[in-house]
């Protein structure tokens, strides 16, 4: 199982984040306009993403921390995700949508993501991965680390849940 050091913060600055991510010659994927459902399950967070750059059903486990966290992760990539999301939400209720906009960005083995979320503004995640699990995980957490440096993400912007449980806060209110 692929392990992953990672941040969620959030953040004004897209277009300078933006502009040091390209003159670290970052590689980009696109633009992706990703549905991602969650559904109700016993532990850890499952949800279908649908976009035109990725689509995968996603299940990973990691801890509501704002400090860099160590997160697991299973992917399936479908072919037909309508399909599967229509069979998921027949076995499994939903438990909330989160729609977004979301540049995705490679340096090597770290992936970043310049999101902008319907309903809760913009953030920025940085992703150290480790899918082959040769890595020790402290490596891949000081990866996390420096990029938090480099891209000056400050720690009081870091926040600690998912996009789905802001999106759920809100609904609650």
């Amino acid at each position: 199982m692929p392990q992953i050091a990672e941040i969620k913060a959030r953040t004004n600055r897209i277009d300078e984040i933006r502009a040091i991510l390209q003159e670290k010659n970052a590689t980009s994927k696109g633009i992706d306009h990703q549905v991602d459902t969650y559904f109700k399950i016993e532990t850890g967070r499952l949800k279908l993403r649908q976009g035109n750059v990725e689509t995968n059903l996603i299940y990973y486990n990691r801890p509501n921390t704002k400090a860099p966290k160590k997160s697991t992760v299973l992917l399936y990539k479908p072919d037909e995700s309508d399909h599967l999301k229509a069979i998921l939400e027949a076995v499994h209720p939903v438990l909330c949508v989160v729609d977004k906009q979301r540049e995705i960005y490679f340096i090597d083995n770290v992936k970043f993501h310049l999101d902008t979320v319907n309903s809760l503004g913009t953030f920025v995640e940085i992703e150290a991965i480790d899918d082959t699990n040769e890595l020790d995980y402290d490596i891949i957490l000081k990866q996390c680390n420096a990029y938090m440096s480099a891209l000056d993400i400050a720690e009081g912007d870091l926040i600690s849940v998912s996009y789905s449980d802001l999106i759920m806060q809100q609904s609650a209110v």
